[in-house]
């Protein structure tokens, strides 16, 4: 990549960022400080940027988030869902919700806002409602992500988005040498979502890559 596309890339990652001395702000900084500390990887700003935006083009009043993390993302989603939205965010290690709650009521959110559920994403999704759901947002085992496609799916309303982040796992998804498990399925996921008739997708070069897919 040229120095002026890094620039350029760097530009476009820091566009949307909220005053850093707003509540926004400082919640963002203080969840992304607890996820380094976790040696968890956050969103980037501007895959949390796309994440506002999407929510709220969606008009979205329930969404669900497979890796609530320290709150980062869920931040992001707040902030475009409706007023009266409610997030429902799925995170399989308790401790680190309790990172998110505060991070949430940091941001100005109110409790009601939230809704988090501690377990293993494939045991929780199949309680959630058909069709209940404008926006489902996965940051969870790459392993699973083809399962809770399918999960996604039976949640989203017609008209409704699926969105994976880290799909290109640092270049290694486009990398020709011998890859793990898990890079093979991300290649299987974004396979799918192209092939499928049931959605419209988009890959977006934000972060470390967002593969986004509209329900037809």
């Amino acid at each position: 990549m040229t120095g002026n596309r890094l620039t350029s890339w760097a530009f476009a990652e820091a566009y949307g960022a909220p005053d850093a001395d707003s509540s926004e702000g400082s919640a963002l900084r203080w969840a992304r400080d607890r996820a380094r500390d976790a040696g968890l990887r956050s969103v980037s700003p501007g895959t949390g940027d796309a994440l506002r935006l999407l929510a709220a083009a969606a008009g979205a009043r329930a969404v669900v988030e497979i890796g609530t993390g320290t709150g980062v993302s869920g931040i992001y989603l707040l902030h475009g869902m409706r007023p009266e939205g409610v997030l429902t965010t799925v995170e399989i290690e308790p401790e680190r919700q309790q990172f998110a709650r505060q991070a949430f009521r940091m941001a100005g959110f109110a409790a009601n806002r939230t809704r988090l559920i501690s377990g293993h994403a494939l045991d929780v999704l199949p309680r959630l409602t058909d069709g209940g759901y404008d926006l489902v947002f996965y940051d969870g085992s790459r392993l699973e992500c083809l399962e809770c496609l399918g999960e996604s799916l039976r949640l989203l309303r017609p008209g409704g988005l699926v969105c994976f982040t880290g799909v290109f796992a640092d270049g290694r998804t486009v990398d020709s040498g011998i890859q793990p498990a898990e890079v093979l399925r991300l290649r299987e996921l974004l396979r799918a979502v192209r092939e499928s008739k049931d959605l419209v997708p988009a890959l977006l070069p934000v972060g470390d890559g967002l593969l986004c897919a509209a329900r037809a």
